[in-house]
């Protein structure tokens, strides 16, 4: 895909996030990876109204090619790409359940989210948290680093989840994914639950393998 068509999926992807209430204001980034660096959603931009001739396109140590200046949370994108060399693209959000989850007491910080349905299993997995920093904090980039081989989700602590695909499209449906278990997992407390069993979640990795 050209960049010029890969632009104007970013803003066509980020719209439809931002018109489903998943992010709002000028919260939330993107990023797709070329074949010499990365583009990127700008800092300060609502993804309700980006405009594609605007993206910021980055060269691989970073520096700012085109567009805009770049969101200031592009390190998360970057520790992520460093660690997942067949990830195509990233999305990072504050959609509210996730958010929400990420600020319980009591989450199993190896793993957020209960495998409560097959698709959160095949589109998710597992869910480390990453202890809280400030936004911008430096010291992000290397908790997420250390988490980002073994994991292409993560769900930063008070912040949001960063999500990594092998397509745009990848990463924007597993995002969704984790958002709507998030949303299950609040609806759900103080019930008891059936999460999928152990053998079942097994089977689901077995049957469709994840390797992004």
């Amino acid at each position: 895909m050209s960049v010029t068509k890969l632009r104007d999926e970013i803003a066509d992807m980020a719209r439809s996030l931002f018109d489903r209430g998943l992010t709002f204001g000028a919260s939330g980034n993107i990023s797709v990876r070329l074949d010499d660096g990365w583009l990127m959603t700008p800092t300060g931009s609502s993804m309700g109204s980006l405009d594609p001739a605007r993206i910021s396109r980055l060269d691989r140590q970073g520096n700012l090619i085109s567009g805009d200046a770049p969101t200031k949370e592009a390190f998360l994108h970057t520790a992520m790409y460093d660690c997942r060399p067949r990830a195509g693209a990233i999305v990072h959000l504050h959609s509210t359940h996730s958010v929400a989850v990420s600020c319980l007491h009591d989450i199993d910080p190896a793993d957020v989210l209960p495998p409560l349905t097959a698709y959160y299993v095949m589109r998710i997995g597992t869910l480390p948290l990453i202890p809280y920093f400030p936004p911008g904090d430096i010291n992000l980039a290397q908790a997420v680093r250390e988490m980002a081989s073994g994991h292409h989700a993560v769900l930063l602590a008070n912040h949001g989840p960063v999500v990594a695909g092998k397509t745009l499209r990848d990463a924007v449906y597993a995002t969704e994914e984790l958002e709507e278990t998030a949303r299950l997992f609040l609806a759900l407390q103080g019930m008891k639950t059936r999460p999928l069993s152990t053998a079942a979640v097994k089977d689901l990795q077995r049957r469709f393998p994840n390797d992004t």
